[in-house]
């Protein structure tokens, strides 16, 4: 028998999409990055390696050697809607996002998620966006609907009214139970109510993610609040996620490790406890939940100016607030973020000083004038009140992943990712690359249970990032915060390019993502 001839003609190659070539690649798993190619067709990843163009043929094809080649990043903490939720189209692709390389985030955090998820998801797919959207039910708006902004416990009746709208949330696609213990009208749940919430959560495969009741010394004190996370998640039987997590203030600098100890004997325990972080030093929040007491907001804003026509409520606000600014570094830490106002841009010292009050009463005339909505505030601030030794120590956390918690008026919101990358990989060394992308990618998804988003492999959607390591870089500062990040070259999005050869394209290719309940736990 005479043998083949080992030179025939090649085996055909198959046809494809897309072929991102010779790019350093990073899968999204914990591992280090490889040169390889990374196939896409119809909308998802069809090979990653070595040789794999080799077997196909694609109609485009990008050279990304020299480049990082990984997952499209995933921001589990998010407050896009000044974008996502706009009327101008060009608006809803999302760019601040798109142009950090986040192609999923996660909206409804900090307990603000709306129980009418299916509603809501129906709006996003008539009206499309630019990057992917996922969901939590919140505890404010579940609270305010049955309860009002009241200090007061619901009765039987009324939980049972509250745990039927997480329920609803949950069975609609919401990925878990939402809260922001800080803020009223939710942080007047006490510990059972949330729990009880929490288990409607829990039944239905969800998670828990909280901005747990005190990241500082406000209340009940961090890590006093941190214990109530976790209990609320062993209570209630599920995962528990702590949002943006830090040390906040000067009272409290210096206790990462404690919570860290807290957080390893809870895992250690059995209970799955992770949490996410921006890679900044100043928080964004209402300029008026930084200072006011909670007590004092009891019943809305009406409730609110009538106790500052109190003689004996005012003072006492006045003497909370007093102690507030304290913990958040004085005056001269608190810069007001809010855009067209004569304080926009500039500290509560600032105004302090230009309307020669002192900083409380400033701080009173701000939110006075300033467009309250709500007994909270409409007013931004970004708060300069973390330690950076603390930060670096929750960052190297193999359970902490990367969130922007971008909001309006703090430079996160446009370049938490590459501001992580540049400083704390590139310039620090505090974390690795690999660490970074990681953290970023595929350990967020597994964390959060999206299916097949995440990771470079074979069946997964093709959500794709590829930057210059040399120029991914954030240019957005405190000063002037809207400006879009660099050294996204491309990024696809479920296929499509979304930014291609460093623009943004016109396209809207995100989905709505949903949670999909076990079987028989839903109507």
């Amino acid at each position: 028998m005479v043998a083949a001839c080992a030179g025939g003609p090649p085996a055909p190659r198959t046809p494809v999409d897309l072929l991102l070539s010779g790019g350093l690649v990073f899968d999204g798993s914990d591992a280090p990055g490889r040169v390889a190619d990374v196939v896409v067709d119809g909308g998802r990843i069809v090979a990653v390696g070595p040789d794999a163009g080799r077997r196909h043929a694609p109609r485009r094809t990008i050279d990304a050697t020299g480049l990082v080649v990984a997952p499209g990043f995933i921001d589990p903490h998010t407050h896009p809607d000044s974008y996502i939720r706009s009327d101008d189209p060009a608006a809803r692709r999302n760019l601040p996002w798109l142009f950090q390389g986040v192609t999923t985030i996660f909206i409804g955090v900090d307990g603000g998620g709306t129980p009418d998820v299916a509603d809501d998801h129906a709006w996003f797919e008539r009206h499309g966006t630019g990057t992917h959207i996922a969901s939590y039910v919140g505890v404010s708006p579940v609270r305010a609907r049955v309860l009002g902004q009241d200090a007061r416990a619901p009765d039987a009746a009324e939980l049972d009214a509250m745990r039927a709208l997480v329920a609803k949330g949950m069975c609609e696609g919401a990925f878990g139970l939402s809260s922001g213990l800080f803020y009223t009208p939710q942080g007047f749940a006490d510990t059972p109510e949330v729990i009880a919430l929490a288990r409607e959560a829990a039944t239905r495969g969800g998670r828990y993610d909280t901005h747990h009741r005190d990241e500082s010394s406000y209340d009940i004190g961090l890590l006093a609040s941190i214990d109530e996370a976790i209990a609320i998640g062993r209570e209630a039987g599920l995962p528990v996620h702590i949002a943006h997590i830090k040390a906040l203030g000067l009272d409290v600098h210096g206790q990462a490790a404690a919570v860290i100890d807290r957080v390893e004997r809870a895992r250690a325990g059995g209970l799955q406890v992770t949490a996410d972080q921006y890679p900044w030093l100043a928080s964004g929040t209402r300029f008026g939940a930084t200072l006011l007491p909670p007590w004092a907001v009891d019943g809305g804003r009406a409730a609110l100016f009538a106790r500052l026509d109190d003689p004996a409520d005012a003072a006492r606000i006045r003497a909370d607030m007093a102690d507030n600014l304290r913990r958040r570094g004085g005056p001269g830490a608190l810069l007001l973020t809010s855009q067209g106002f004569p304080w926009s841009g500039r500290t509560l010292q600032d105004m302090a000083t230009e309307w020669n009050l002192d900083p409380v009463e400033a701080a009173l005339r701000i939110l006075t004038e300033g467009g309250i909505e709500g007994p909270g505030g409409s007013q931004r601030v970004a708060s300069f009140n973390m330690d950076k030794a603390d930060v670096d120590l929750f960052m190297q956390q193999p359970w902490v992943v990367t969130a922007s918690d971008g909001s309006n008026g703090h430079p996160r919101q446009y370049a938490t990712f590459p501001e992580k990358y540049a400083r704390f990989v590139r310039s620090e060394g505090v974390i690795t690359l690999q660490d970074f992308i990681h953290r970023s990618t595929g350990l967020t998804a597994t964390i959060m249970g999206l299916r097949d988003r995440g990771f470079l492999r074979a069946g997964q959607f093709a959500d794709v990032v590829v930057f210059d390591p040399q120029t991914f870089a954030p240019k957005a500062d405190y000063a002037n915060p809207r400006v879009l990040s660099t050294g996204v070259a491309y990024l696809l999005v479920d296929g499509v390019p979304a930014i291609d050869g460093g623009e943004a394209t016109d396209v809207r290719a995100g989905r709505v993502l949903r949670h999909v309940p076990p079987a028989g736990s839903c109507p």
